[in-house]
């Protein structure tokens, strides 16, 4: 990242940058940024390998085929459609590298991978010019494109082949590639190298795709680090991750599908990620429906679903038949002063990240090495900031909010700026209701 940002004990940072702690009340234009970008890592067959890329829900919608390999609705895109049924933008990355690409006589896939196999090419005279071929691509057996040339040099290529300029067209009614293949096995160098990759994107949720604790421990590193170092606001989806940090939303339902046998059973953490990534900084997850198509394992007593809140665990659970989400909590469960149990409830965990990510573009775009640091710049920086917070108590994330909180004072050298805000009450949405009826 360009800036320095993060946390701070005592104002001794060298990097220019926004530092925000976070904590809560001991007991005795700045416009808000959209929401709804995830990152995650997959399993693909087709794609770049060791990079990141963005895909818009519409994006998915439409152009499936020409970025991951596979319509929609196939069964290889079920982990994107889970993460696609909130979130608005996902950046991708294939995991694994070491894939080869399929090839024929006629070109040679665009990615490595298995998915490269099933590319076929079909060379026809054309019918109107004799001297001319049509070269149709097909993909699954599925129809993508013709090309009329006199040549294979006059070939271009498309979204799956790069053709060989110097074949020598014939007719053939099919000629497949072949010698496709994806990475021998996913390894934690792998998820690391997606780490690595997504450490300078912003984002809301980040995914965990994983199952063994060696690599969600990597993931929990990973992402307590970036929040407390560097100032990049997200919270972790993992499964059964042990944590004890409000940066951290662990996922314990077990998940299968009907039709599709090699679903694994931690697959639910990229619905979530999606829907943590999704949800509107003024709006909970708790009682949310489930709309994806995985069949999750709900069968938990009431003593135990009120053990697994105890504990920190974000799980779904059975209302009259519908799965729904218990209470949108992360993995904090042991509370101090500066961290009480507000800090539990996700809905304040992306008000802090709303702040934070938000001030931080506010600081690092139009003030850091362009305002100076006198009455008047702090006096500015204090209107943008109260502007930013009233935003939140319009759309009722925040309430009774009183300007004269905001302070901002000269840190401990001329170039550094103390900004507090005193007493933010950060609205969190109903989930209890305790009721007296009194008869006369």
């Amino acid at each position: 990242m360009a800036h320095g940002g993060g946390t701070w004990l005592t104002q001794n940072k060298v990097m220019p940058g926004t530092y925000i702690n976070f904590s809560s009340l001991a007991k005795a234009t700045a416009a808000l940024s959209d929401r709804g970008i995830a990152a995650a890592p997959f399993v693909l067959n087709w794609g770049p390998e060791g990079t990141v890329f963005e895909v818009t829900s519409g994006d998915f919608q439409k152009n499936s085929k020409i970025i991951f390999g596979y319509g929609y609705d196939a069964p290889e895109m079920l982990a994107l459609r889970e993460i696609f049924c909130h979130a608005t933008k996902v950046y991708c990355y294939r995991l694994g590298t070491g894939g080869v690409k399929a090839a024929n006589d006629y070109g040679t896939a665009k990615h490595p991978g298995t998915r490269g196999n099933d590319i076929s090419i079909v060379v026809t005279k054309n019918v109107d010019e004799p001297t001319a071929f049509d070269v149709s691509t097909y993909v699954g057996g599925v129809f993508f494109e013709t090309q009329t040339v006199a040549g294979a040099s006059n070939l271009v290529d498309n979204a799956f082949v790069v053709f060989k300029k110097d074949a020598t067209l014939a007719e053939t009614a099919g000629k497949n590639m072949t010698g496709g293949t994806n990475c021998a096995s996913i390894t934690g160098e792998h998820h690391q190298a997606f780490l690595d990759a997504i450490e300078s994107y912003a984002y809301n949720a980040l995914c965990c795709p994983a199952e063994d604790e060696t690599t969600v421990t990597l993931y929990a590193k990973f992402n307590e680090r970036v929040r407390d170092t560097l100032g990049s606001k997200a919270q972790l989806v993992a499964w059964q991750p042990k944590a004890d940090y409000e940066g951290v939303i662990g996922v314990w339902n077990e998940a299968s599908h009907g039709s599709i046998t090699s679903v694994d059973k931690h697959a639910l953490v990229y619905w979530v990620a999606g829907a943590q990534a999704g949800v509107a900084v003024n709006r909970s997850l708790t009682n949310t429906e489930y709309d994806g198509e995985l069949i999750v394992d709900v069968e938990y007593t009431q003593a135990e679903l009120e053990a697994c809140i105890k504990a920190g665990k974000f799980m779904l659970h059975n209302v009259n038949g519908t799965v729904r989400v218990l209470e949108d909590i992360n993995t904090l469960v042991t509370l101090t002063e500066e961290k009480g149990a507000i800090f539990q409830s996700n809905q304040t965990v992306r008000v802090c990240d709303q702040i934070a990510n938000d001030v931080a573009v506010l600081f690092n775009t139009r003030y850091v090495g362009q305002v100076p640091n006198d009455a008047s710049g702090r006096a500015t920086l204090w209107n943008d900031i109260v502007k930013l917070v009233q935003e939140l108590e319009r759309i009722r994330a925040v309430e009774d909010f009183d300007s004269d909180t905001v302070t901002v004072e000269v840190g401990d050298n001329k170039k550094a700026v103390l900004l507090t805000i005193n007493g933010l009450n950060i609205v969190n949405a109903m989930s209890q209701l305790y009721m007296s009826v009194i008869i006369q």
